[in-house]
């Protein structure tokens, strides 16, 4: 039997790799914001075979989050936890900026901490384990166009990063995983063309074949994952000058 944590399952790239997780002999933790919607993903999981419990949690929530974490783990060991709970801006017009990129940066950040910093020394006790952080693309660099969100993917991708260097040696395996654009809430927020926008279906291979292969940055679609890696080499002047005709969004 294999445990696997999943949070922000409600919907988006959360809720496809749950369905992708779920079979038989995996034993599913699901957690959201909305209990309608983790139901039914839920459910789906179910019909597919898997063993699932959901909990409707605030990643927020530290001492919530780790009470439940670490009750869980004792019950069925983890094997893989990931952090994906996040959210953005959007690009319709926001009144209250401030408090949008406050939000932005507590759920990004706070709520991956929330998520893994409790299991890290569980796991790295028990000499094996695997932890996936849902950094972006965006998070190769920071964007006059995302500042909230990108300067909280760079941080979730640069303290993955750290992590596994870390640890290495331990048995904990961590993982960064850098989507493009994937049908979600958060995407339908744009009102900007996405390029190379993908399904959750097929999103959610990818990710689960490269947490397979233990890659360090599991960064997709590759058109896109060059281009952001090319960017992020560039002089700020120029990018500077790029980004004045990039859409914005917080």
């Amino acid at each position: 039997m294999k445990h696997i944590l999943i949070t922000g399952a409600s919907s988006g790239i959360g809720e496809a790799l749950a369905l992708e997780y779920a079979e038989p002999e995996h034993h599913l933790f699901l957690t959201g914001r909305n209990d309608v919607r983790l139901k039914q993903v839920g459910d789906a999981c179910r019909a597919k075979g898997a063993i699932v419990e959901e909990r409707i949690i605030d990643v927020m929530d530290r001492a919530a989050m780790t009470k439940w974490l670490l009750e869980i783990d004792e019950a069925a060991p983890l094997d893989l936890v990931i952090a994906n709970a996040g959210i953005s801006g959007g690009s319709s017009g926001i009144e209250n900026w401030e408090e949008s990129t406050r939000d932005i940066f507590a759920v990004n950040l706070a709520g991956t901490l929330n998520t893994i910093l409790p299991l890290i020394p569980v796991m790295i006790n028990r000499g094996r384990g695997q932890i996936a952080l849902m950094s972006s693309l965006a998070g190769f660099r920071g964007l006059a166009s995302s500042p909230a969100y990108s300067a909280s993917k760079v941080a979730v991708k640069a303290y993955g990063e750290a992590l596994r260097m870390r640890y290495q040696d331990t048995g904990l395996k961590v993982n960064v995983i850098c989507p493009g654009f994937v049908e979600s809430r958060i995407t339908d927020k744009n009102n900007f063309k996405m390029p190379f926008l993908m399904k959750g279906q097929k999103a959610a291979k990818i990710i689960r074949r490269g947490l397979f292969k233990n890659k360090a940055i599991i960064a997709f679609p590759f058109p896109m994952a060059f281009s952001v890696r090319l960017f992020s080499l560039l002089p700020l002047g120029l990018v500077e000058f790029i980004s004045k005709y990039m859409p914005s969004k917080e």
